[in-house]
């Protein structure tokens, strides 16, 4: 069994409160759950309205379908939303 997990940090600047990350949030996260079979949560900065920091994690029976799958959710990611992907840290 392989694991891999990496921490994803977007800006949002039209973000002017906690309520407009949330919603942006909200939509990355349920899309990126129902495309993919990942877990996938707010990791870090809650309190910053223009940061959003999600963790992922994704496991295989092999390590290539492991790495492909996360490279493909980071695409999916960027793709999917307004806000900027400014980091990507494998965990």
């Amino acid at each position: 069994m392989y694991t891999l997990s990496a921490k994803l940090t977007f800006h949002i600047p039209h973000a002017a409160s906690l309520k407009d990350k949330r919603q942006v949030r909200r939509s990355l996260i349920d899309k990126t759950r129902q495309r993919f079979n990942v877990s996938i949560a707010e990791v870090d900065t809650q309190d910053m309205h223009q940061t959003l920091t999600i963790g992922i994690a994704v496991v295989s029976s092999e390590a290539a379908h492991a790495q492909q799958s996360l490279d493909e959710i980071v695409r999916f990611v960027e793709e999917h939303t307004d806000a900027e992907l400014t980091g990507v840290e494998p965990q």
